[in-house]
């Protein structure tokens, strides 16, 4: 049966795993950082893995009860590392069937005061428990920036990329870029969101090549600062 957040999934590129969400029935927003190629030493690099290496996986338990795979990955000429630009859209090899997409919200800019919620599949070192879909402790936002904003979160190592909603309109207006964390899932810490509203194109460009443009025909995604 589907649950309510069934549109969260889990990202796995080689040792790297992220967090997502289903925003098309065949597009999936994280984070930028999440498919960069990383170096021997693990440094993150300024472009991106072969889609071929990036997993989806679906459900809220340890273990998923569904996968698919990358055919292509959309993402703005910066954000490799997190900040502003550390957005990206998967398009999937398949749409996805019997499970809604969550809207996301490119007409309204993030307000200090607005509550938000993000969701992940992170795990602290302390936790007794496996790798679950969790809603995270938020707070208001409380800074706003171009291409991102600040609040406080319990944010775990697996998180990243993973929605933040609104908990007005019910809508993603943010993805999880970085946070100051511990080994302990209660501890609150600065948690910076990377801004969608500001980031219209990506959504665009992921909507053509999910239509069978190529995406060398497209022009690149500037960033904003």
């Amino acid at each position: 049966m589907v649950g309510e957040d069934d549109f969260a999934v889990r990202i796995v590129t080689g040792s790297v795993t992220c967090s997502g969400a289903l925003v098309a029935n065949d597009r999936v927003l994280t984070a930028h950082h999440c498919v960069a190629v990383r170096s021997a030493r693990g440094d993150i690099e300024a472009k991106e893995v072969d889609p071929s290496a990036v997993r989806v996986e679906l459900g809220g338990d340890l273990l998923p009860w569904g996968e698919v795979e990358v055919r292509a990955i959309v993402a703005p000429a910066c954000g490799h590392a997190g900040g502003v630009g550390d957005l990206a859209i998967l398009v999937l090899t398949r749409p996805l069937r019997g499970i809604p997409a969550r809207n996301v919200d490119l007409d309204n800019a993030p307000a200090r005061g607005d509550s938000v919620v993000p969701i992940g599949f992170g795990r602290c070192a302390d936790a007794s428990d496996g790798i679950y879909r969790k809603r995270r402790v938020g707070s208001p936002v409380h800074k706003v920036f171009d291409g991102r904003v600040e609040l406080d979160a319990a944010i775990c190592p697996g998180d990243s990329g993973g929605p933040a909603i609104s908990e007005a309109s019910g809508k993603i207006i943010g993805v999880v870029s970085r946070s100051v964390m511990d080994s302990n899932e209660a501890t609150l810490g600065i948690t910076e969101l990377a801004r969608l509203d500001t980031f219209r194109p990506l959504f665009a460009t992921a909507a053509q090549i999910a239509g069978g443009m190529n995406p060398s025909e497209l022009p690149p995604i500037e960033c904003r600062r």
